[in-house]
């Protein structure tokens, strides 16, 4: 929740500095106890960043007073954010959207059910009026009970949306101080008003996009290369070559794409990657025939819902950016998508609607803050390579259902806190690659992940043998008139398949040498 020294170096220096910010004593002088000493560790070094050392004016407390006035609202706010708690998963806020507006529609009904009810003939008029405005009184304030829930929790969403602009904000003013200070000016006086926005460059097209802009004008231009330009704007016109198929503006300075990009129909390839840009036109959605959209390596904090209405894209990479979670209904809408990079992003979760994404083949999401996976994940049946790495303390676990992946063949899950491989993933027959680095894994054991896939599976395999046969005789004792026969053979039947892929590499690792016959030593075990 503090700024993060990377994205606003100035800002997390300042607020260092406040007064809040110091670290309390947990106990006084009075309270100590000679007898039971406590081992106070070695206070953390002041933060740093190494930033006085470049900006040394820093250093001067009439520049850091004039910035602290500054960031005022931004140190309020993140105190009440730090009591209200983390921001709420999108899928959720939707959720509650979605809720507030059935709950509205239902209360709509109902007061119009009391507006058209017929007056009783033995009520007079205003008795039967006080009655009515009693009654939609009612039920507003029933309605409203119940909406105070989702209400707080969009309430919650909005106000950390609004934070991440204050701290940008924030640093923009911290900028200008810091270049006042330079200047030798008096930050004193402009610590109060540096919040207004500096006047907008004056923007100049460059010369070759008003060539190619007069070239389209005269004949049908499918492919245009603009990358590398140091490009700071995109002319609205460029919405009029409606012959455009493959648009490439990668490595500029964009910071805004023109809305007019939506009357592009035949465009199948944009390339967006290594700029400025903060958002994406809402009108992106429009790009029916998009095949190939690369975002990669911007300033993206979120994606808009309209791009789920681009249901032609085959290849998305989104990754370099920093999204904290994606539209709630993309699954849903984007059925044909082979390839999805959500690399080095923030996402802390992935939708419900994720395991309607079943044309997928490969899903990069390493280097994210990803809690987990959503059930329906077991849906993605033709995925083939999956990135799970780098997700760090925030990974701990996986579902059962990726068992389900029947066609996966590389997993990376290096570089988070697994503890436990769920059994299901002997199931993955066609798993070749598996990375299970630096993770603290009791199940499998260190030295049969050092043997290979195979022998991964080989003990998973075993050991959800062992729990069955285990379950037996329970099994047996609750289910009445099932002979032991029916009931081995309910239990192990879903093994079966499994089993006659590895059983050469289980009987390997259960010790069985030379030809042995690995049916043999199941059927002994059953």
């Amino acid at each position: 929740m503090d700024p993060n020294p990377t994205n606003f170096p100035i800002l997390s220096y300042v607020m260092s500095k406040l007064p809040s910010m110091g670290r309390r004593t947990t106990a006084t002088a009075d309270e100590f106890d000679i007898e039971q000493p406590q081992n106070h560790p070695h206070p953390p070094p002041e933060p740093h960043f190494d930033i006085t050392e470049r900006m040394p004016h820093l250093t001067d407390p009439k520049v850091v007073n004039a910035m602290r006035s500054a960031v005022a609202d931004v140190s309020q706010t993140r105190s009440m954010l730090k009591t209200l708690g983390e921001r709420p998963f999108h899928e959720l806020v939707d959720t509650a959207r979605v809720k507030l507006a059935e709950i509205e529609a239902d209360m709509s009904k109902r007061l119009e059910e009391i507006v058209l009810s017929p007056r009783p003939p033995e009520m007079e008029r205003q008795d039967w009026r006080l009655d009515m405005a009693i009654k939609e009184d009612e039920c507003r304030k029933g309605v409203e009970k119940e909406r105070e829930a989702y209400k707080a929790l969009i309430a919650l969403d909005e106000l950390h949306e609004a934070y991440e602009k204050m701290l940008k904000d924030a640093e923009q003013r911290l900028e200008k101080i810091y270049e006042t200070a330079v200047a030798g000016g008096d930050v004193e006086s402009i610590g109060e008003s540096s919040g207004e926005k500096s006047s907008e460059l004056k923007e100049e097209v460059n010369e070759e996009v008003i060539g190619i802009l007069q070239e389209a004008s005269g004949k049908s231009v499918e492919r245009v290369d603009l990358s590398g330009r140091q490009l700071r704007m995109l002319p609205e016109a460029f919405g009029k070559i409606h012959s455009l198929i493959v648009l490439n503006l990668s490595n500029n300075q964009l910071m805004v794409i023109p809305d007019s990009i939506a009357s592009l129909e035949n465009l199948e390839e944009l390339h967006l990657s290594s700029n400025l840009l903060e958002s994406l036109p809402d009108s992106i959605g429009l790009l029916c025939s998009l095949k190939i959209l690369d975002v990669s390596g911007n300033k993206l904090v979120t994606l808009p819902d309209s791009i789920c209405h681009c249901r032609s894209l085959v290849e998305f990479d989104a990754g370099f950016n920093k999204l904290s979670y994606l539209p709630t209904n993309i699954g849903y809408e984007l059925v044909n998508l082979r390839r999805l990079s959500l690399s080095f992003n923030k996402l802390r979760s992935l939708p419900t609607s994720f395991g309607e994404m079943k044309s997928l083949r490969l899903l990069d999401v390493h280097f994210n803050e990803l809690h987990g996976l959503p059930l329906s994940f077991g849906n993605l049946t033709n995925l083939e390579i999956l990135n799970l790495s780098n997700n760090f303390s925030d990974l701990t676990k996986l579902p059962d259902t990726i068992g389900d992946l029947i066609n996966l063949k590389e997993l990376d899950l290096s570089n988070n806190q697994i503890h436990e491989l769920p059994d299901t993933i002997s199931r993955l027959d066609n798993l070749t690659v598996l990375k299970l680095d630096e993770n603290p894994l009791v199940i499998p054991p260190k030295e049969v992940v050092v043997e290979g896939v195979e022998a991964v599976k080989a003990y998973m395999i075993k050991r959800r043998l062992d729990i069955l046969l285990a379950e037996e005789p329970e099994i047996m004792l609750e289910e009445v008139g099932q002979t032991p026969t029916g009931l081995l053979t309910r239990s192990t039947s879903w093994l079966s398949g499994t089993v006659s892929n590895v059983l050469g590499t289980v009987a390997g690792y259960l010790g069985g040498g030379g030809k042995s016959d690995p049916d043999h030593y199941l059927n002994q075990q059953l």
